[in-house]
C-alpha cells in the first residue's frame, strides 16, 4: 500500500515500520528533516521515523551534499553525525533519508579490490556491482554450534608456524608500539598464507601507508583472493568502525560458503579511538583512560563476529594488531580487554627490533592459546624446548656480555649459549622469504634436536 498523497509522507512513515521500505522506495518517497543546530561535529536535527545507522544526504548551502548517520534518537530531536567534518552546515539545511544502513552490498567481485568505509571503489578501477547484501552488525552464532578448531593455518612466517602455530578459526592479536615491523609482518602473511581468501581491513592509518601496502599485496601472486578496505586517519570516526564492521561481514560472506577466511584488522585500537571520539561526542562519560563504556562493549562485539562456524560454513581466522601506547603492553585498557577475549597473543619487541631482529616477535611474551590442541606432541615438545633455550640465554646475557658465567655451572645455558647463532638465524626472516609450516618445523627440530 502507498500513501495517497506523497505531500504528506511523515503520517505515512510515522504508521510504516521503514525496514520495509528498499532503498528506492526511500529516494521516492522523500523524508525531509532540518538541521537545528550544529556544532562542529554533530547535527541536531528535527525527527524523523528512522533507525540508528540509517544514512542521510545533508543539502549544505553550496548546493552540495554532506553524507551522515543518524547516531541518536529522541522524542523531539535526532543526532546525526556528517562524514565529512569539514563541512558548512547551516541551521534550516534539509537532511534526506537515502538508506537504511544496516546491511551492506557484498559479493565475489570484491576479490582483488580496494574500498572504502562506505563500499566505494578506492583503486581507480571502475565500479563494482554487487547484487548480494548482509547485515553490517553481523548474525550472533550459537557457541554450542561453533566447530571446535582443529587444523593448522600455515602464516608463511617461520616464528609463528614453528612457535606460536595459529588454527583455522583462531582470534590472536598482535601487540606492539609504534615503528616496529607490525605492517611488514601483515603483509607477509598476506601474501604467504595458505588462507582461500584474506580480508584485509588498515583502519586510521597513514594514507601513506595505505596506498603503498595496497599495491604491494596487490601486486603479488595472491592478488585475486585478497580484499583490501582502507580507512585513513582523516575520515571520520564512523567511517573508521564502518571500514572495520564491512570488512567482518565481507569475511562472513566468503565463510559462509565454506571458505577458510583470514581476516586481518590493522588496527584495533584505532578502531577503539574511533568509537571513543564518537562517544564522547554523543556525551558518554570517560572511564579508563578516557574510553567511554562503549569501546570496552565494541571489541568484543567485532571479535566474537570470527572465529569457527556451523558444520556448513568455511572459518574465520582473525588477526588484529593492537597499538600499544607508550610500549605499554600490561595496562593499556584496549591491550587488556582484547587479550582477555583473544585466543593468544604476539608481542613485537622493540629491543628485537633496534637489533635488526625481524619479524621482532618476542617468543617468550607471546602465546598461541590453541597450539596445543592443532600441533603433535613431538612439535610442542621441540617449541617447549626451544623457549627454554631462549629464556635461559636472555636471562643471563648481561651476565655473559660481562664475562661472569663460567661454562660448565649450568648445562643448559651452555647450550643455549652454544645454539644462539642458530637461535637467532632462525628468529630472522627476510621480508620476501616464505617458510611454510613443512620447512618451519623441520628447522625447529634440526636446532633442538628432538
Amino acid at each position: 500500500m502507498e500513501p495517497a498523497d506523497k505531500s504528506d509522507i511523515s503520517s505515512y512513515w510515522a504508521d510504516h515500520c521503514l525496514n520495509s521500505f528498499t532503498t528506492e522506495q526511500l529516494k521516492q518517497y522523500q523524508i525531509i528533516s532540518t538541521v537545528l543546530s550544529f556544532n562542529g561535529h554533530i547535527v541536531k536535527a528535527s525527527p524523523i521515523p528512522a533507525n540508528i545507522g540509517s544514512l542521510c544526504d545533508i543539502e549544505v548551502s553550496d548546493g552540495k551534499t554532506v553524507k551522515a548517520e543518524i547516531v541518536a534518537i529522541g522524542q523531539d530531536q535526532i543526532e546525526i553525525l556528517p562524514y565529512d567534518t569539514n563541512t558548512n552546515i547551516r541551521v534550516g539545511n534539509e537532511i534526506r533519508l537515502i538508506e537504511d544502513g544496516r546491511e551492506v552490498y557484498v559479493g565475489e567481485m570484491l576479490l582483488g579490490r580496494v574500498i572504502d568505509g562506505l563500499g566505494h571503489p578506492l583503486d581507480e578501477l571502475g565500479e563494482i556491482n554487487l547484487k548480494e547484501k548482509m547485515a553490517l552488525n553481523g548474525v550472533p552464532i550459537n557457541p554450542f554450534e561453533r566447530q571446535p578448531i582443529s587444523e593448522i593455518l600455515d602464516v608463511g612466517i617461520r616464528n609463528i608456524n614453528a612457535l606460536l602455530s595459529l588454527g583455522r578459526g583462531q582470534r590472536v592479536g598482535i601487540v606492539a608500539g609504534s615503528g616496529v615491523g607490525k605492517s611488514v609482518l601483515l603483509s607477509m602473511i598476506t601474501k604467504s598464507t595458505d588462507a582461500d581468501v584474506v580480508v584485509v581491513s588498515l583502519i586510521g592509518e597513514r594514507g601513506r601507508e595505505l596506498a603503498s601496502f595496497s599495491k604491494q599485496v596487490l601486486s603479488s601472486h595472491s592478488r585475486n583472493k585478497v580484499v583490501v578496505v582502507a580507512v585513513p586517519a582523516d575520515r571520520s570516526p564512523l567511517l573508521r568502525i564502518h571500514g572495520a564492521k564491512r570488512a567482518t561481514t565481507i569475511a562472513e560472506f566468503f565463510r559462509d560458503q565454506g571458505k577458510d577466511v583470514l581476516l586481518i584488522t590493522d588496527s584495533l585500537t584505532r578502531v577503539a579511538h574511533a568509537q571513543r571520539e564518537l562517544g564522547l561526542a554523543l556525551g558518554e562519560q570517560p572511564t579508563s583512560r578516557g574510553y567511554p563504556p562503549s569501546v570496552i562493549s565494541l571489541i568484543p562485539n567485532l571479535i566474537e563476529r570470527t572465529g569457527t562456524s556451523t558444520k556448513n560454513s568455511g572459518s574465520i581466522t582473525a588477526i588484529y594488531t593492537i597499538l600499544a601506547d607508550g610500549d605499554d603492553t600490561s595496562s593499556d585498557p584496549v591491550v587488556d580487554s582484547a587479550r582477555a577475549i583473544l585466543d593468544g597473543h604476539i608481542v613485537l619487541s622493540r629491543e628485537l627490533a633496534q637489533q635488526g631482529v625481524y619479524p621482532a616477535i618476542d617468543i617468550n611474551q607471546s602465546v598461541s592459546r590453541v597450539m596445543s590442541d592443532v600441533v603433535e606432541d613431538d612439535h610442542l615438545l621441540q617449541a617447549i624446548e626451544f623457549r627454554k633455550y631462549l629464556s635461559k640465554y636472555n636471562e643471563n646475557k648481561d651476565l655473559i656480555l660481562m664475562g661472569g658465567y663460567m661454562q660448565g655451572q649450568d648445562l643448559d645455558l651452555d647450550k643455549a649459549v652454544a645454539l644462539w647463532p642458530e637461535i637467532l638465524n632462525f628468529l630472522k626472516q627476510g621480508e620476501g622469504e616464505v617458510c611454510d609450516y613443512a620447512s618451519s618445523r623441520a628447522s625447529l627440530q634440526k636446532l633442538t634436536g628432538i
